[in-house]
């Protein structure tokens, strides 16, 4: 027996052991089994569990089945049997049911082997839940059959590299640029290529051309700031680190993307809306939810992605009003208020802002986000004193919430606190997986606290120089040229002030920051230490 037709073996009893309730009798198990004619290589397969899907779905996919039953006990051509196998696994691929639809597409692939969409379907099954080398496999027998087809050599290209394979991915990705040079996907997979064959440079360019045919594909950032890095070059690096995200490149893939057109649900467009927004296609999400309400008008998930778009395509009128809309027809929907007080603070209006989220932290008090927003806000609208508690208890609630003890520590800045600031940010340090912000904020404290007790001119520079490596940036040369004027090294101070206000004319940065930096310059310029550890755009 093969490997593949061990997996559908495998996915079969596992399939049985997962959908069968103990009340199922043999015989009605059976009556859920597909068995095939006597063709060699055909696996029976197993009709899953409908009733966790939504209705439209268990629909479609009931249609599917029994239409297959008829066509087995029927003497029908290799190829006809192979498309009906093929339908039902595409529906359940499109229903993201991965495992279920594994022993389809392998029949499929037995009946009509020339046919290049099963194997390239499958590869999309191994690639979401593996093995991978299953993967690559049914990928490499797709682009064999279809020569030269960028969506296969990229979505193959990933693969390879999730292998550790990076040459030949190289290799792959390299073919898709020199045919298709505006592809951001694939000059998103060459950078990642040439960076796991220890080349930052090449890397650097090939990611640099990705962000330039994809702006929008935050997840390029990422491995281009590892790449500056390697070159030495930190405060590129840096810049990338704070643009990093989660939509990457992708390439126009005709065939996944009629999978998306098989099922018509109110869940099926949210997911697709969902799928866009990660992508960074606002315009797209917002039609997709906007299809799915004409189905589903009362639905607050639809309604609240909808406005979730709208407020990134900058429509923040049409985005209330969604929001609004959504906690009208479900006033327990936590998530819109928390929604809308994005919205609203960013609007200028922390006062109504405060007020939704303390209306949706009463119908969910252990909601530690809306807590700890809650706290933010109040902090950042001028009742750091209110805001304290909200801190402790969203650190009640998680104690592993790190935005929450950070803010708690900027919370006691803001209140003139500053021993107890400097011991949340020490403590800070040692309790979080990232002790950055904290040692950052630390050395701040240590280096322009108005409390002489507080300051330690040494140890703010020990601290700052020890995150050189790894976070440079503008914030990082401001603390250490705080730390160089506590320490009575003026010049030092002055020069570091300068240089790091020159690197933020460069990057374009808003002048009316780099003009309250050149208070601090003045200052070092005439001899004096700062006593302002935080300017206000600093605190979050």
């Amino acid at each position: 027996m093969t490997v593949r037709a061990l997996l559908a073996s495998g996915c079969l009893l596992w399939l049985t052991a997962c959908t069968d309730s103990p009340e199922t009798t043999p015989r009605q198990l059976d009556d859920r089994i597909l068995h095939p004619p006597a063709t060699v290589g055909l696996t029976p397969v197993l009709i899953p569990e409908l009733s966790a899907m939504s209705d439209v779905v268990q629909h479609n996919l009931e249609a599917q089945f029994a239409t297959l039953r008829q066509a087995l006990a029927a003497d029908l051509s290799p190829d006809t049997l192979a498309g009906l196998y093929g339908d039902v696994g595409a529906l359940l691929l499109a229903a993201r049911y991965f495992s279920e639809s594994t022993p389809y597409f392998l029949n499929a692939q037995v009946l009509a082997p020339g046919d290049r969409r099963w194997p390239y379907y499958l590869g999309h099954v191994y690639r979401n839940v593996g093995p991978l080398d299953e993967a690559a496999h049914a990928l490499e027998q797709a682009n064999q059959m279809h020569p030269n087809d960028v969506a296969t050599e990229v979505w193959l290209g990933e693969v390879y590299l999730a292998q550790g394979r990076a040459s030949d991915a190289a290799t792959l990705f390299s073919a898709v640029t020199a045919r298709e040079p505006t592809s951001a996907a694939g000059w998103f997979g060459a950078g990642r290529a040439a960076l796991a064959d220890g080349e930052p440079a090449d890397a650097v360019t090939a990611l640099e051309k990705a962000l330039t045919h994809n702006p929008a594909a935050t997840a390029v950032h990422y491995p281009l700031a590892m790449a500056y890095r390697r070159l030495g070059q930190l405060d590129e690096a840096q810049t990338h680190l704070a643009q990093q995200g989660g939509v990457a490149p992708r390439p126009d893939d005709p065939l996944m993307s009629a999978l998306g057109e098989l099922l018509e649900s109110p869940e099926v467009y949210s997911s697709r809306g969902r799928s866009a927004l990660v992508a960074g296609n606002w315009a797209a999400a917002a039609d997709l939810f906007e299809r799915g309400l004409t189905m589903a008008p009362t639905d607050p998930f639809l309604r609240h992605g909808f406005g979730g778009a709208l407020l990134r395509m900058g429509d923040q009128r049409g985005a209330e009003t969604q929001f609004r809309r959504v906690i009208q027809d479900n006033p327990t929907h936590v998530e819109a208020y928390y929604s809308l007080s994005e919205l609203l603070e960013a609007t200028g209006r922390p006062g109504e802002a405060v007020a939704a989220l303390r209306t949706a932290l009463e119908y969910a008090p252990g909601h530690v986000a809306a807590r700890t927003r809650l706290a933010g806000i109040l902090g950042r609208s001028g009742a750091p004193a209110d805001a304290l508690p909200e801190f402790i208890r969203a650190l009640e609630l998680a104690p592993e919430n790190a935005e929450a003890a950070f803010g708690y520590g900027m919370g006691l800045v803001r209140l003139d606190r500053f021993q107890a600031a400097r011991d949340a940010f020490s403590e800070g340090m040692q309790t979080f997986p990232d002790p950055t912000p904290f040692a950052l904020a630390l050395a701040r404290l240590l280096a322009a606290a108005p409390d002489p007790g507080v300051r330690d001119g040494q140890q703010a520079l020990n601290l700052a120089e020890n995150l050189l490596e790894e976070t440079p940036g503008l914030a990082l040369g401001e603390t250490i040229a705080m730390a160089l004027a506590e320490l009575g090294r003026f010049g030092d101070a002055t020069q570091m002030q300068r240089d790091v206000m020159t690197v933020a004319q460069q990057a374009g940065i808003d002048r009316t920051v780099i003009l309250r930096m050149n208070d601090n310059l003045l200052l070092y310029e005439n001899g004096r230490a700062s006593r302002r550890p935080f300017r206000s755009d600093e605190m979050p």
